[in-house]
């Protein structure tokens, strides 16, 4: 929790310290050298006519949008490239500052798109230091507390003014300046109680109709709000209060509207619990940086638990593995991608298919967030000179502890598999801490640090540390060992995880190319296997078998989320049920079970759910009852 001063437990690395490696940096390469690398050329909104850049077209929130993911992909990647697109959109918003400190298109005074532009700035600064940033942050933000009182924020701004808090924080860790506290204090007076919303007052069931408070994506950044008030107020009171406060919302969202893989619905609205309803794109990448806010502020692990299972499975679903397409709408039930309506809160035909600007392009601009900032947030500085892991993938980590420059190579293919390898380089032995987070699905870990076995006992945050003298070339083994474990759902259903990673009967896909498409590519998917097995969980004798089904790990390819190529796969066991059925263009309810079965009993492929386009991911349990043989 943050100290008495309001600072947060962890503290982010420079953008561009972390570098991905391995399998991360080729998933970041697909989306640079595809969707976030060539949208410019393919979609006028953020192309040389946004107002933006000073033209005459789209001037609300799309252009920063783009922006909040381009800038991190291009210092995370080091591309020359990709820092020279998004340099020209840094000149243009720097360039647009008025007299009285407001900025951007003069035709539109709303607050919200200029809350994502400030996020723009600070990551820009950080990556840079370029020190135009900190000086235009203190005149707009003179301007707003000049403003706020007679002209308060509303609409989205109101629903979403953490995220103009973050930057008002920002700035006042690099100045001090306590007039910056009452301007992040008025703007967390004038944003959405979430806190209260969404443990007292959220209601059950699909959403019937639009309100900020019931919109999903608003829900998913509104998460952030009790920890980001707790920088403003300080002290461990507040802080205390704000991790309760989110550990309720969060279960309480899961009561009422979770889902299979650990999220919760949002297709445009809130949706209840039943695995046809949606989550939309924009909702994974903006749940994605408040959970990375969240364990920035409060140092809780088990947030990180969240941050990487949005990540491996919701996030890599939400685009084709070649990241050229993505979807506006995926669900946990998959069974038909295609131009259709279906049982959502709010949506259009083409919201479930891969393309360019499927039903609205929110999403077609803000996708390109999620995995840069997640790289980002794989490791933090602690107040105590200490380096902490939030999340576990293959990195280079280049940073200053103790005044000293250490590095991490990070060498693993996790999720994909238990082992995280971390070699420590140092110029001289140095002691330091690190603090290794050891997920709350982990049981028996285990951990060696120069060979010597090390005891893996986690605090109440979930981290373990280990400190001492570093010598240059130490190496730390940390093993997570991952079984098959089953997912209670409603009415009997089961979903199935192993480490992180959400297990899907996998479909067999026709992929059906769109004539005369937008964009890179559109597709609809088609099944050319059956889709409605039940899970057999149990074996005759009646005790549980998934511990037996066998667990496949193969290298991970230049394409990870690829169903034809996917590392995991789990062979386990299950049954067919003719009589479920398609209701609406999904997948119908699955029926309430265990459901008695004299089927055959055939192979259930599970594949991780960022791999498989088409899946199943909550299944109902069947009871095989063989046929009667004559004596």
């Amino acid at each position: 929790m943050p100290n008495a001063r309001g600072r947060a437990r962890l503290t982010e690395l420079p953008l561009g310290a972390i570098r991905p490696r391995g399998w991360l940096a080729d998933q970041l390469r697909l989306q640079a050298d595809g969707q976030t690398g060539r949208l410019e050329d393919v979609w006028p909104d953020v192309g040389p006519d946004s107002a933006w850049l000073g033209g005459d077209g789209e001037g609300w929130e799309r252009g920063p949008y783009y922006l909040d993911g381009l800038i991190p992909l291009a210092y995370v990647l080091d591309d020359a490239e990709l820092k020279a697109r998004a340099q020209k959109w840094i000149e243009a918003i720097l360039a647009s500052q008025r007299d009285d400190g407001s900025f951007g298109p003069s035709g539109d005074d709303d607050w919200w798109p200029r809350m994502v532009a400030l996020k723009v700035l600070t990551q820009y600064g950080d990556a840079t230091g370029d020190d135009r940033v900190p000086p235009f942050l203190h005149r707009y933000f003179t301007f707003q507390a000049r403003a706020l009182p007679e002209r308060p924020l509303h609409g989205w701004g109101r629903a979403r003014g953490a995220d103009n808090v973050l930057s008002v924080m920002w700035l006042y860790d690099r100045t001090g300046e306590e007039w910056l506290l009452d301007l992040g204090r008025l703007l967390a007076a004038q944003t959405h109680d979430w806190a209260t919303f969404l443990t007292r007052d959220l209601p059950a069931g699909p959403a019937p109709a639009f309100r900020h408070l019931t919109h999903g994506v608003n829900v998913a950044m509104g998460l952030k709000t009790p920890a980001v008030g707790a920088l403003v107020d300080g002290g461990e009171d507040a802080a205390r209060r704000s991790a309760e406060q989110t550990r309720d919302m969060l279960a309480n969202l899961m009561r009422l509207h979770g889902l299979v893989h650990g999220c919760f619905s949002g297709d445009e609205w809130l949706g209840g619990r039943e695995p046809h309803h949606g989550v939309e794109t924009c909702l994974v990448v903006e749940l994605m940086f408040s959970l990375e806010q969240v364990v920035r502020i409060l140092g809780d692990g088990s947030h990180a638990d969240l941050l990487e299972q949005t990540a491996f499975n919701l996030l890599a679903a939400s685009s084709d593995p070649r990241m050229l397409a993505h979807q506006y709408h995926q669900q946990a039930n998959q069974v038909l991608v295609s131009f259709a309506d279906r049982d959502w809160s709010f949506s259009g035909p083409d919201a479930n298919v891969f393309g360019l600007e499927p039903h609205f392009g929110c999403c077609t601009a803000n996708l390109h967030q999620g995995w840069p900032k997640f790289v980002r947030s794989l490791w933090m500085l602690g107040d105590d000179q200490t380096l902490a892991a939030v999340s576990y993938a293959p990195c280079q980590v280049d940073a200053e502890v103790a005044g000293h420059p250490v590095r991490l190579d990070v060498r693993t293919s996790y999720p994909f598999d238990e082992v995280v390898e971390i070699g420590v380089s140092t110029p001289v032995a140095r002691e330091f801490a690190l603090r290794l987070r050891i997920p709350g699905w982990c049981r028996d870990p285990s951990l060696t640090v120069a060979e010597e076995p090390m005891p893996v006992t986690p605090d109440e945050d979930g981290y373990v540390t280990v400190r001492r003298a570093w010598a240059d070339g130490d190496v730390v083994r940390l093993r997570l060992p991952m079984r098959v474990r089953t997912v209670p759902r409603d009415n009997g259903a089961v979903g199935f995880r192993l480490g992180p990673l959400v297990l899907v009967h996998a479909i067999g896909e026709i992929w059906r190319p769109v004539p005369d498409h937008a964009g890179l590519a559109e597709w609809e998917i088609m099944p050319r296997t059956f889709w409605n097995l039940g899970a057999c969980v149990d074996d005759p004798a009646g005790t549980n078998g998934i511990d037996s089904w066998p667990v496949e790990r193969r290298p991970v390819g230049a394409v990870p989320f690829a169903a034809d190529a996917a590392p995991v796969v789990v062979h386990g066991r299950g049954a067919p049920l003719r009589q479920w059925r398609m209701r609406a263009n999904s997948a119908g309810p699955p029926p309430a079970g265990p459901v008695p079965t004299r089927a055959p009993v055939m192979e259930l492929r599970l594949l991780p759910y960022g791999s498989a386009r088409l899946r199943v991911a909550e299944l109902p349990t069947v009871t095989v009852t063989p046929e009667p043989t004559d004596d």
